[in-house]
């Protein structure tokens, strides 16, 4: 069976943004408890206030994570992934200890160059929701995790994130949906709580009301695997007040410029 989710140590080699927002959520969501998790990051200060917040552990360099996790989450920005774990390599490739790789851009091929093709790496990139259990995590399908490993990483990280499997070559542009379009999103909560402040809602009013039908809308798509199409049809009653708010959403080339700002990503 091997290892229970809540027996295992997870060590974080980077703890920027997205990595505090990983270990966030495995805590809050009961994943594990914040004393095992480790790290270590550039800016010991700034890395001991950020794991003092969910009583993780800061570590003083990177030999210190590998030595201690048997979970290693390599979360640092790709230009600097190679000096990062330099000096580690062999323990990285240890057969009992799992490598994750947040790093955009960073291929399971990338790490056997650097760790050779003992190491057992699974590449994913989460995004931001996944701090409050509601992520999503864009896995590698090339993994070179064993059974056992690949049932640890299902445990770990699916009560805080759906876990999707792409082959590399898509990747980036499952990226881009995950985890670039939250951007996106935010953006669309932001104008549509602009209509009901422009119309006298009070602005909290607005955002928990936009906020909230986002979630729901995606939720009810994820249970129910409707089309968007038919969930849009069903609100739309003829001559009614919906259709008229898609006509002008039409006119205004709203799809348009959401399929634009995947391909100036991509492109």
């Amino acid at each position: 069976m091997g290892l229970m989710a809540e027996d295992v140590t997870i060590g974080f080699i980077g703890y920027g943004n997205m990595a505090q927002g990983v270990a966030q959520g495995l805590v809050d969501q009961g994943v594990v408890d914040g004393g095992r998790i480790v790290a270590c990051a550039v800016h010991p200060d700034k890395l001991r206030e950020s794991t003092a917040r969910i009583g993780a552990r800061a570590l003083a360099n990177a030999e210190e994570v590998v030595a201690a996790a048997d979970v290693v989450v390599v979360a640092v920005k790709p230009t600097v992934v190679a000096s990062a774990i330099d000096g580690v390599e062999s323990a990285l490739s240890d057969p009992d200890r799992m490598v994750v790789s947040i790093v955009s851009g960073w291929r399971l091929d990338d790490y056997r160059k650097v760790l050779g093709a003992d190491a057992h790496v699974q590449c994913a990139i989460p995004n931001t929701p996944i701090a409050v259990g509601q992520g999503v995590l864009i896995a590698e399908t090339a993994n070179t995790l064993t059974d056992a490993q690949s049932g640890l990483f299902e445990r770990l990280f699916s009560p805080v994130a759906l876990i999707e499997r792409v082959d590399s070559d898509h990747l980036d542009v499952a990226t881009v949906l995950a985890g670039c379009a939250p951007a996106f999103a935010e953006m669309f909560l932001e104008a549509l709580a602009d209509g009901g402040v422009e119309f006298g809602l009070p602005r909290a009013t607005s955002y928990r009301l936009a906020a909230k039908m986002m979630e729901g809308t995606g939720a009810l798509h994820i249970a129910t695997g409707q089309h968007p199409g038919a969930m849009k049809d069903a609100v739309c009653s003829p001559g009614g007040t919906t259709i008229r708010g898609v006509s002008a959403l039409e006119k205004a080339g709203f799809r348009g410029a959401i399929i634009s700002a995947v391909e100036a990503i991509q492109g």
